[in-house]
């Protein structure tokens, strides 16, 4: 989809000039013939006009969950204010800080006054950036008659959300770096300094020790084929890229996730509380259990507990409530049953999901930490070891050739 501004006419001879996000220029044209305007031209953002019409010269940026999250929050205080919801749309698709999200909300606030109600406008440019879980609760709350109180509601899940995402980040962050400099550094020695050392020992008629020949030979091997250890490396991560795009590779690739010590355990963590966060959220929003359920299906990362939620559908269809068949899945933590079966027997089931979401996310955080705790200094010990290797090769090579007793 590409953002395209427009300039047309309507009925009584006005011009309006606008934005509208299309796949290409003629449905532009097309839309605004149907609603009754003249188009007079239609050009990409920021793009050129070629006899009226214009055909995309590159696509649109995309809409951070951030941006999301800050119109959902002002959108729901306009209308707390009692603000009509087509001004307070014309509000925020005026003073929206991207472009995209510009032209997206221009084109909601376009089809709202054409009739249609907020959650289809949201729905047109489903999934991105408006998730089937943002849809589904604004139609509830349009339904229902609270659609400021919805997304309010819908305003805190997104913020909890982002604050537990940037902490799962910020927690990778110091790990990953040190990896990329050890990793570096390492290559750096076997790539320019090692050679050097390298002709020195050409030069000298001495039989040297077995670390130095096999340090020699790594380093002789990175600086001869290292473009194809690139490719070789490249090629591994494209392969990987394809056949976790697949169905069946990616079900796989979770099965073994989940199987891992300790990094299961935190995966696992994570998806329930992703899990009760989205169906308290949209219980409370006043989603039916069924639909919200097939929602969560769609919003969850890892395949094999989607396909739990998945099955939880039908549980709940034959009358066995949500606790039942979460038992009968073998992959939810009895700790999440139990407060699910609480929940339903107290008619308190949503404040029971969203409680138990903030005690997982909590647990998850701590896991993560011990995790992380122990990969620092396995990374440090990994890199210590390499660079320690390097060091008493050069070492012995260099007593080797001046005789010196060790």
């Amino acid at each position: 989809m590409t953002v395209f501004t427009y300039r047309a006419r309507d009925r009584s001879g006005h011009a309006i000039d606008g934005v509208m996000e299309a796949p290409d220029a003629r449905a532009v044209v097309d839309r605004l013939q149907r609603d009754a305007y003249f188009p007079i031209t239609v050009a990409p953002q920021g793009g050129r006009r070629l006899f009226g019409l214009a055909w995309p010269e590159r696509r649109a940026g995309r809409v951070a969950r951030r941006d999301i999250l800050a119109f959902t929050q002002q959108l729901a205080t306009l209308l707390e204010a009692g603000m009509p919801l087509d001004r307070a749309l014309a509000i925020q698709a005026e003073l929206a800080p991207n472009p995209r999200l510009r032209a997206i909300l221009a084109d909601v606030l376009q089809t709202v006054r054409g009739g249609s109600s907020l959650a289809d406008a949201l729905a047109r440019h489903h999934p991105r950036p408006f998730s089937r879980l943002y849809v589904n609760m604004v139609r509830a709350g349009e339904k229902g008659g609270a659609l400021e109180a919805t997304l309010r509601r819908l305003a805190e899940f997104l913020e909890e959300s982002q604050e537990f995402r940037d902490a799962i980040v910020s927690a990778l962050i110091y790990p990953a770096l040190l990896a990329a400099v050890g990793a570096a550094a390492v290559i750096f020695l076997l790539g320019f300094v090692v050679p050097r050392f390298a002709a020195i020992f050409s030069d000298v008629q001495a039989t040297l020790p077995l670390p130095t020949l096999i340090l020699l030979r790594v380093s002789e091997t990175i600086q001869r084929h290292g473009w194809l250890l690139s490719i070789g490396a490249l090629a591994v991560v494209v392969a990987m890229r394809l056949a976790l795009a697949t169905g069946g590779g990616r079900l796989r690739a979770d099965r073994l996730l989940l199987a891992l010590p300790i990094v299961g355990d935190v995966v696992v963590k994570i998806e329930v509380a992703r899990f009760s966060r989205i169906l308290g959220t949209l219980l409370r929003g006043g989603v039916a259990l069924v639909s919200a359920l097939a929602v969560v299906t769609d919003l969850l990362g890892n395949r094999v507990l989607a396909r739990a939620v998945e099955s939880l559908g039908d549980g709940v269809r034959r009358g066995a409530g949500l606790a039942q068949p979460m038992a009968e899945t073998a992959i939810f933590p009895p700790l999440a049953v139990h407060m699910v079966r609480v929940g339903e027997e107290t008619g308190r089931l949503e404040e029971t999901l969203l409680r138990l979401a903030a005690t997982y996310e909590a647990e998850s955080r701590k896991v993560l930490k011990r995790l992380i705790a122990l990969i620092e200094p396995c990374v440090i010990l990994a890199m210590g070891l390499v660079v320690g290797f390097i060091v008493v090769a050069m070492l012995l090579a260099i007593l080797s050739i001046t005789d010196l007793p060790l």
